[in-house]
């Protein structure tokens, strides 16, 4: 058996081939498998944002209820097992090597024929995630799509119930540069005659969202029926107003299947375990906060929250793309006492000199290895400050990694390209 760094090398290589945006080779793959994906039900969640969030309260709640959960998220931050969880349990090293293993001739056979039907490296993480699932006999499966919806590879499954979480702008060079475009994208998960549920979404993407629906007799479930302003919201744990209607989805999506999956108890809303998402961490005395911000929509969030602090704390952020860099930049600069800038270990991080432009304050370009020089270890201010470590979820695994003292390189170097 090989040892984990050969497969790390070799789901590696395939990350280098690139993402292929589409379907096609998915079906191939889960078909040559049995059609694991098929062997357990499956709740489906697309969105711009709150996706991650939302399954990760449906997973907290079915479990505390006695369920046997799946939970398939990404990217991952640190190890590549967070995106498989069973019961919140990662997937291990031992078993990363057998499920590829597994899968690698199969995909050999697949793209004999065809180069480029060989599986990349998101559809082998997917597959893992259906083969643990089934072998797990999961009770309910909470998937997050990758990208899009339409022809993203998890899109191969045939939920219980699909969920689209909220619509913005971005991703804008795949899936479209209106919002009516990448709705058509995300509405892409919606299978005929399931029932679908929607967030707040603006009324084009809403207008086309029911159409779809309308069109594969599906019904049709709104957040805003069930929770007309947030005064009725459920509360969690996870902090941000814009949580709270996160919780409102995942708490209608338990209300909408509670004939097939009853469900005691909500109180699981205020212990949901979702890390990098305004995660407090207490580091060499200081509070540290890291917090995924990606785009227009989550700048918005976060510059919800920070107009709550009573003083300014110290902000450490980097992104990736120049329009997420304007709208982050834009946030940070008006909460931050000093304000420092990184750029992520990935292939379209924004430069930290591009970052500075979009400013007109004084900003300090730095680099994680100075800021966070050994595990445990903070460079950044002083015992007793509060540090905001904020923009890519990709940055934010980098520094998880030098905090943890983590010694394999599996984080930046085994994240999707797109």
């Amino acid at each position: 058996m090989p040892d984990y760094s050969d497969i790390l090398d070799y789901l590696y290589a395939l990350k280098n081939r690139g993402s292929k945006y589409g379907i096609e080779r998915m079906h191939l793959l889960v078909e040559a498998l049995g059609n694991p994906e098929q062997k357990f039900p499956v709740i489906h969640v697309a969105g711009t944002n709150g996706k991650g969030s939302v399954c990760a309260m449906l997973e907290a709640m079915y479990r505390d209820n006695g369920y046997k959960v799946g939970f398939f998220s990404s990217p991952h931050l640190v190890h590549i097992g967070e995106r498989v969880q069973v019961d919140r349990q990662i997937l291990s090293e031992l078993e990363i090597i057998r499920y590829t293993e597994q899968l690698r001739p199969i995909a050999t056979e697949l793209a004999k024929n065809d180069p480029n039907l060989h599986p990349t490296f998101f559809e082998f993480i997917a597959a893992m995630a259906f083969l643990s699932f089934a072998r797990a006999s999961v009770d309910i499966a909470c998937i997050e799509t990758g990208l899009g919806g339409r022809l993203d590879a998890t899109n191969v499954v045939d939920p219980e119930l699909s969920i689209i979480t909220t619509i913005s702008l971005d991703h804008c060079d795949i899936l479209g540069d209106t919002l009516t475009a990448i709705t058509g994208e995300k509405a892409g998960i919606i299978k005929p005659r399931k029932p679908v549920l929607m967030g707040k979404l603006p009324p084009e993407a809403d207008a086309l969202v029911r159409r779809v629906a309308n069109d594969r007799g599906c019904k049709l479930y709104a957040l805003v029926d069930r929770f007309p302003d947030e005064t009725g919201l459920p509360h969690t744990n996870l902090a941000g107003g814009f949580q709270r209607w996160n919780a409102g989805l995942a708490t209608y999506a338990i209300e909408i299947l509670s004939k097939r999956f009853p469900v005691r108890s909500t109180t699981a809303l205020e212990q949901v375990e979702w890390a990098g998402r305004w995660q407090t961490l207490e580091l060499d005395g200081r509070k540290l906060i890291l917090d995924a911000t990606h785009n227009p929509e989550g700048a918005a969030a976060l510059k919800q929250n920070l107009s709550s602090f009573t003083e300014q704390p110290i902000i450490i952020a980097g992104t990736l793309g120049e329009d997420r860099a304007q709208s982050l930049m834009a946030v940070v600069s008006q909460y931050a006492r000093e304000l420092y800038l990184v750029a992520p270990n990935q292939d379209r991080a924004t430069s930290t000199a591009f970052l500075k432009s979009c400013l007109d304050r004084d900003a300090i370009e730095s680099d994680l290895s100075t800021l966070f020089p050994k595990p445990g270890r903070c460079a950044v201010g002083k015992s007793g400050d509060t540090i905001l470590l904020t923009g890519s979820i990709y940055l934010i695994g980098e520094a998880m990694a030098r905090i943890q003292g983590a010694t394999s390189n599996e984080g930046s170097r085994l994240q999707d390209k797109v």
